[in-house]
């Protein structure tokens, strides 16, 4: 796993953008969505337009009896910060010998650097799978288990359990081929037109940068 492209790569970070200007819409009532991230709100269950449209695609590859279950899609600049500070804390106490940069490279494992965070883009989308009753299915970690948390399970190649990585392979089929970019460390995000997914598909610039909402 040691060839894992993070977040906090300065290829990321150098990637330019060029916002499309394509507006965020909600998902709820197209998608089904779970309350776990929900605010009051509701930019939790936004995403850019071009977004929605893959997952649809994405939800249509599945067989009969499986869904996509969505969980977080755009998050303020403001609270993806705080989420990265946080954690970035943890870290410290965890590894107090660890240098800044150290910190802030283990830090975006898990959760991205504010100024390149694809979910204040409205270009990520957190998710998992369920059954025709909502049901979640097993995907060997639960949706945002830390690397700690997990002994590194939610690494998306991770060894998981048989029924684990058919799912997991079952959502990545679906949702790569629907054009979207997993990041491996995380099975459940998944994302398009943000830096990272420029980077990934050797796009010119990105086609979505932050928005303040």
């Amino acid at each position: 796993m040691d060839d894992v492209v993070l977040m906090a790569d300065p290829r990321v970070a150098a990637m330019g953008v060029v916002d499309s200007g394509e507006p965020l819409v909600d998902v709820r009532g197209k998608l089904r969505v779970t309350d776990l991230k929900a605010d009051e709100d509701g930019l939790f269950a936004l995403v850019r337009e071009s977004v929605l449209e893959r997952l649809l695609v994405a939800r249509r590859r599945l067989p009969a009896g499986v869904d996509v279950l969505f969980v977080e899609g755009y998050r303020p600049p403001a609270l993806q910060r705080l989420y990265f500070e946080s954690y970035c804390g943890q870290l410290r106490q965890l590894h107090p010998s660890w240098s800044g940069d150290e910190v802030h490279t283990a830090a975006s494992r898990y959760v991205s650097p504010p100024e390149i965070a694809p979910h204040c883009a409205g270009a990520a989308v957190d998710l998992t799978l369920c059954a025709d009753d909502g049901t979640q299915l097993d995907m060997g970690t639960p949706v945002n288990a830390s690397p700690e948390d997990s002994d590194g399970a939610c690494y998306t190649a991770a060894p998981v359990g048989s029924e684990a990585r058919r799912h997991r392979d079952l959502f990545s089929e679906a949702l790569g081929a629907a054009g979207l970019v997993n990041y491996p460390t995380e099975w459940w995000h998944w994302s398009f037109g943000d830096r990272y997914w420029a980077l990934l598909t050797g796009a010119n610039t990105a086609r979505y940068g932050p928005i303040e909402r």
